[in-house]
């Protein structure tokens, strides 16, 4: 996605971190020489904890994001919770502590045949794929007592559908080398997966639906 941006605009994108509970964007910034957002630690202090117990981690543990501002006034968070998991990483090129690449939010996993998903994870192999355009919907069923994993991809502008087949035969393996669960592919045309204004939403799980 930061290549297509940095082509379509001809710019250098950086990634920055923010939440609007705290003060929106701005918590965290990437910038030249960097990799991984830099939290400006003479405002906000980060701890990583474990999202089911609450319990501080080690440094370089992974697990869910929470934030202590240090500055604000009017509105300042205690140990604010953000649902983001990730892990904090050593500074570079700054004394401040580095946010590692979200793998997703506590309250959007999914358990699928007893295995801990996130729709980042699938996102992340989909981008491998130069054929296929990076946006997804995941579908979720149970018609008996497994699980069964649909995803539907669409076809890059300009690849032909064979190409597009292919791409996809590949994606079902890195899914399942990387995250270790089978899934279906579907191949659709481009455009045809819906659209959101705000923050996309990739997975549909009919499961709770099918054993109401």
């Amino acid at each position: 996605m930061r290549r297509e941006i940095e082509e379509a605009f001809d710019l250098k994108a950086s990634d920055i971190y923010g939440l609007s509970e705290v003060m929106g964007p701005g918590v965290a910034q990437e910038f030249a020489g960097t990799h991984g957002p830099t939290i400006w630690e003479d405002h906000f202090l980060p701890e990583i904890v474990n999202p089911e117990t609450g319990e501080v981690l080690a440094e370089g543990e992974e697990g869910e994001l929470v934030f202590t501002s240090l500055t604000k006034e009017a509105l300042p968070i205690i140990r604010y919770r953000t649902r983001d998991l990730t892990r904090l990483l050593p500074g570079d090129g700054l004394p401040y502590r580095r946010i590692a690449k979200i793998v997703g939010r506590s309250d959007d996993m999914l358990i699928i045949r007893g295995v801990n998903v996130f729709p980042t994870q699938i996102e992340e192999q989909l981008l491998k794929c130069a054929g296929l355009a990076p946006h997804f919907l995941v579908e979720i069923t149970r018609p008996g007592r497994m699980d069964e994993v649909a995803i539907d991809v669409e076809l890059r502008s300009g690849i032909d559908q064979q190409t597009g087949v292919e791409q996809c035969r590949l994606l079902a393996g890195y899914i399942k080398d990387a995250i270790g669960i089978t899934v279906r592919i579907n191949l659709r045309n481009n455009g045809e997966i819906p659209r959101s204004t705000g923050k996309a939403s990739h997975v549909r799980d009919l499961r709770v639906t099918a054993c109401a």
